[in-house]
């Protein structure tokens, strides 16, 4: 019996992650992986731009909670870095600043006072990939960053997983013709 395509692994970082050593010191890095059904784009942007277009409810809602504690401390909010024309929109997705592209691979992160990240999205080129890998690297400036992760950290472990399935479930954007 084949297993259901909307698993999702927790795997080490993929050596060819270009955020694997982005930072001298991490204070967070992981990843996780699901397999991508026949038929589906392989362009890590679009892939992402589908992944964060379909976020659950759920984590809308605590991004919105978490948006109303950190304000007071200074910190980005969702609508401080959300797009608001189309040449930023190029530039973003979702909420995240597009740091890097190419082939196989989109960095996605944001630098803040509090900690810095990169979110890499991998899909190898076919034959060698049917899977998608979204890996994470936090890098914290101070004691705000690292109690901030603290607290984040169960949270976004929950969400890069219910992004990935969430999409499964909606369906992948199929291939396009090239």
């Amino acid at each position: 019996m084949a297993l259901p395509r909307n698993i999702v692994s927790a795997v080490p970082l993929p050596r060819e992650c270009s955020v694997i050593d982005h930072y001298p010191r991490t204070d967070l890095a992981d990843a996780y992986s699901i397999e991508l059904p026949p038929g589906v784009s392989q362009s890590p942007e679009e892939l992402a731009r589908f992944m964060f277009a379909h976020a659950p409810g759920w984590s809308r809602a605590l991004m919105g909670l978490r948006d109303l504690l950190v304000a007071g401390l200074g910190l980005k909010t969702v609508a401080q870095l959300t797009a608001t024309t189309p040449e930023q929109a190029a530039q973003r997705i979702a909420f995240f600043k597009i740091y890097s592209r190419r082939a196989g691979e989109i960095v996605l992160g944001e630098d803040d006072r509090h900690l810095d990240f990169r979110l890499s999205l991998l899909c190898p080129p076919a034959p060698r990939g049917r899977r998608l890998t979204v890996s994470t690297v936090v890098h914290c400036h101070n004691r705000l960053g690292r109690g901030y992760l603290f607290v984040i950290a169960p949270f976004h472990r929950l969400i890069v997983r219910a992004y990935l399935r969430r999409a499964a479930r909606v369906g992948w954007p199929g291939a396009t013709p090239g």
